[in-house]
């Protein structure tokens, strides 16, 4: 049957418009697919920018003593790039009292809040490098603080939880922490106890002086990691590394001399 002009231009017209809306409908589901992948990886990406976003506001002044402070300890010794560069990146002075920011980057202790410290950038730096950490360990510290040491450890890429006895001390590091664009895992309870809901653990670091070593955090840690723990009195401690080789078995080294505050029991407001 042959078809006569009219219908030709008909056929052709509504091959035209099934053709417009195959295309619609295609480019509809590229963008769609675009948006999609666009989320995913701003949900990625989130806490990342935003930590880039508050580093940011941090002064070349205070970038420069933090890069300097590094270098003062890799002269001391500290040799892991992963640690040094955590101390060149993290801007100490946001974690000490404003009455105390021309010190924030002499390598010595501070006083904080509650009769607390935060320690010594030499000790901060050198407990840190007894992790040895990997990308992606999950570490429990026993005593936030001021909240500086939990900085460094996410720097080095640590999967952070960290438990804090005062509640003030609690309060005043997830509120530090997170306006510098770092997330970890934050809880108020008794350092003795640990946190055995989220065990074990790859490494387990003290920053607190227990005059025995907590039976409870040992069985927190995962059998092939280690923890290290100043062990003493008040007058000195001994830099030690407990690792678990078994489920029932552990080793013990010695690594120095430190003064840390006393590790206290219990929690308070």
């Amino acid at each position: 049957m042959l078809l006569c002009k009219t219908h030709k231009i008909i056929i052709f017209v509504i091959i035209v418009k099934i053709k417009k809306h195959i295309m619609r409908y295609l480019l509809y589901i590229i963008l769609m697919c675009c948006l999609s992948l666009t989320t995913c990886s701003n949900k990625s990406e989130n806490r990342t920018s935003k930590r880039i976003k508050a580093m940011s506001i941090v002064s070349l002044k205070d970038k420069s003593e933090a890069i300097k402070l590094a270098k003062q300890l890799e002269r001391k010794g500290i040799s892991d790039k992963l640690v040094l560069e955590a101390i060149a990146s993290v801007p100490r002075h946001e974690f000490v009292d404003s009455n105390l920011r021309e010190y924030a980057y002499h390598d010595r202790p501070l006083p904080i809040e509650r009769n607390q410290t935060i320690s010594q950038p030499y000790t901060v730096a050198y407990q840190s490098e007894l992790l040895k950490l990997k990308h992606g360990e999950k570490v429990l510290e026993v005593g936030t603080g001021s909240g500086y040491q939990a900085a460094i450890l996410c720097e080095m890429g640590a999967e952070v939880y960290s438990i804090e006895r005062y509640e003030e001390l609690h309060n005043s590091s997830k509120e530090k922490l997170n306006s510098l664009g770092y997330y970890p895992n934050l809880f108020y309870g008794d350092g003795y106890e640990g946190l055995p809901e989220y065990a074990p653990f790859d490494k387990i670091l003290i920053t607190a002086a227990p005059e025995k070593i907590p039976e409870k955090l040992l069985q927190q840690l995962k059998i092939g990691g280690w923890m290290v723990v100043p062990v003493g009195d008040r007058r000195v401690q001994k830099m030690t590394i407990i690792r678990r080789t078994g489920e029932d078995t552990f080793e013990e080294s010695l690594h120095g001399d430190f003064i840390f505050v006393p590790m206290e029991k219990g929690t308070e407001k």
